[in-house]
C-alpha cells in the first residue's frame, strides 16, 4: 500500500499463518535458545505445558505478515519504534495466527514535507482470537511533495 491509502481508523486483517514445532525450535536455538522454546520434553514439564515460540519469532512473523499485507511496495522505509509492545499469550505449535492493524494516525512531517508518518496498533490473534501479540508501531514513509 502506498502512503496516501492510509487513513485514520483504517483496519486492515492479514492473511493466516500457522506455526510449526521445526521452525520454532530452529528459531530459538538461533536467537533466543530457552528450554521452553527449544525442548518440548522440558517445556512439557514446565510453567507453560509445552513448548512456546519466543517472543521475537512472534514479533518477526507479525512483521512478515504485515510486510506481505501492506508495506510490500510501499514507501516505507524505517521505523524509529515501538510506543509498547505486548506478549498476550503464548504462541504454540499449530497456532494459526493473523494480525488485525488499527491505523491511529496518518500525517505528515512538518520539518520534513517528503516525510509520511504513520502510526498504528497490530494484534496478531490466534484460531480462538486470543491475542498472543500487542503493539504500537511508527512506520516512516519516504513521500512525494505536492
Amino acid at each position: 500500500m502506498k502512503f496516501a491509502e492510509f487513513f485514520e481508523g483504517q483496519s486492515l486483517t492479514t492473511k493466516v499463518y500457522t506455526v510449526g514445532e521445526d521452525e520454532i525450535i530452529s528459531f530459538a536455538q538461533q536467537y533466543d535458545p530457552q528450554w521452553f522454546h527449544v525442548s518440548p520434553d522440558e517445556a512439557a514439564k514446565g510453567p507453560f505445558s509445552g513448548l512456546i515460540a519466543s517472543g521475537w519469532h512472534t514479533c518477526g512473523i507479525a512483521m512478515r505478515l504485515m510486510v506481505d499485507h501492506a508495506l510490500h511496495d510501499s514507501e516505507s522505509f524505517a521505523s524509529p519504534g515501538l510506543s509498547y509492545l505486548k506478549w498476550e499469550h503464548p504462541v504454540r505449535p499449530g497456532d494459526q495466527l493473523h494480525v488485525e492493524a488499527k491505523v491511529l494516525e496518518v500525517r505528515r512531517s512538518e520539518s520534513k514535507p517528503d516525510l509520511g508518518i504513520l502510526r498504528w496498533r497490530w494484534e496478531m490473534k490466534n484460531q480462538n482470537e486470543v491475542t498472543v501479540l500487542d503493539l504500537e508501531a511508527i512506520s516512516l514513509f519516504k513521500v512525494p511533495t505536492a
